[in-house]
């Protein structure tokens, strides 16, 4: 039975907090992809086919001739960001994109202008903020962030809204009391409590209006009890967290191939150089340590050493990020990893992988709005375990272990896509096809 989800009528809009490199990147890509200047390679929901039925019936439509997707030419983009830049001034800056592919686009780009942000210090050191609110109380900047939002859906005629977290790594913090309930949340905001991230401060905004919130960065965000709870009571889709882009990309492809082929790991170390704004963040060991969570956290979900204790029980793994300027946003990293197989017998793999970090995280910040709007439509509140794919650190239900495994996940996400539209979903069992023959003999 297919779900009864509303039709994509009206133009989408697309919040980001933090009109950096990753943002200026998604916003330029898909104004030349409207132009038929670039095509939007690495969207899921752009060049992505699905499987529906049997292998015999070849049905393979694309993602988006298959769910009711809003369509980029609905599209229109707004965010606040710490400086003033417009979206083509900060583009340039971020220095990602060819300077004569953003020409192509600058009248686009310098229309779209940021508002002022939500910014604390505390939690990004090496940044300072001069585009900023000014208000007494967190309470009140949560209420700017709100009449932000509703005079940009007035000002573009939106008839609805995404908000996806763009903005820099904030310092690691764990879940405290103010976090635990909406009623702590909400008097939290109101006594300006330290625990209260800026980040949850536009998550907190945009769930109270009914608008989907994906989380891009590391930092404990949607992920706490209160907006956990106030995401029901407002039956708004939220998910997170921290975009799965390089290196850990990497990890969620190898660790489940050699996971698969009860291959021993002793050892995974990995470093990064980068030098954008992000690895200028990360430059602080507040900032640092919550990324390393998160990407520490995937080789135990994937591998289970305590299910595997003669394959893994012993891994030891390192993650190393440094701040290298002159590498810009073309991330570099190295992974060497320690494995062995038959009779304990050792071996090594090396991976060198030079990406580019906003080039890897523009296509999931669009796939994550368009189906974060998708789930709104369909009716599909609270967390989006479904769009695990897309995260380094997937938000799941309480005592839930998240699935790491790049391949299981987008068996999931697709099965999702099955279940909304009434098609059966996909098992890879493949017995039926062997069957029928024995019968027909």
């Amino acid at each position: 039975m297919q779900n009864v989800i509303e039709k994509a009528d009206g133009k989408l809009g697309i919040l980001i907090p933090g009109l950096g490199a990753v943002a200026t990147t998604l916003i330029a890509g898909v104004e030349a992809v409207k132009k038929n200047l670039a095509q939007p390679v690495g969207s899921l929901t752009q060049m992505g086919s699905i499987r529906l039925g049997k292998r015999t019936e070849n049905r393979f439509p694309k993602i988006k001739d298959f769910v009711p997707l809003a369509s980029l030419e609905d599209i229109v983009f707004g965010g606040w960001d710490l400086y003033n830049d417009n979206v083509f001034e900060a583009a340039m800056n971020a220095r990602v994109l060819e300077p004569m592919m953003l020409h192509a686009v600058k009248a686009e780009l310098e229309a779209i202008k940021p508002m002022k942000a939500v910014f604390d210090k505390s939690y990004v050191a090496n940044l300072d903020g001069q585009h900023v609110k000014q208000e007494a109380t967190k309470a009140d900047l949560a209420k700017a962030v709100m009449d932000d939002i509703e005079n940009f859906r007035e000002a573009n005629d939106c008839s609805r809204l995404v908000m996806v977290w763009c903005g820099s790594t904030e310092k690691y913090i764990e879940v405290s009391e103010v976090h635990q309930t909406i009623e702590a949340f909400e008097e939290g905001l109101q006594a300006n409590d330290p625990a209260i991230s800026p980040s949850m401060i536009y998550a907190y905004a945009a769930i109270k209006l009914g608008i989907p919130f994906m989380n891009g960065a590391p930092n404990l965000t949607c992920d706490i009890p209160a907006l956990i709870e106030l995401a029901k009571q407002t039956e708004t889709p939220i998910g997170g967290k921290d975009f799965k882009t390089g290196q850990t990309l990497m990890k969620t492809i190898l660790a489940p191939g050699l996971h698969a082929r009860a291959l021993g790991i002793k050892g995974w170390f990995s470093s990064n150089i980068l030098g954008n704004r992000d690895g200028y963040v990360l430059d602080h060991p507040d900032n640092f340590k919550t990324k390393e969570v998160s990407k520490l956290s995937v080789l135990d979900d994937i591998l289970q050493p305590e299910v595997n204790p003669e394959l893994y029980g012993e891994l030891y793994h390192k993650v190393r990020i440094n701040y290298y300027p002159p590498h810009g946003d073309n991330k570099e990293s190295w992974d060497n990893i320690d494995i062995f197989g038959w009779m304990g017998y050792p071996m090594q793999i090396k991976i060198n992988f030079l990406c580019r970090d906003s080039i890897l995280a523009a296509p999931i910040v669009l796939d994550l709005a368009l189906f974060s709007d998708l789930a709104k439509r369909a009716g599909m509140s609270g967390i989006q375990e479904w769009l695990s794919f897309y995260f380094k650190s997937p938000q799941t239900a309480e005592g839930l272990r998240p699935e790491h495994d790049i391949f299981k996940q987008l068996i999931k996400l697709q099965n999702t896509l099955r279940h909304m539209m009434g098609e059966d979903l996909i098992t890879h069992l493949g017995l039926d096809y062997y069957q029928d023959l024995v019968e027909a003999l």
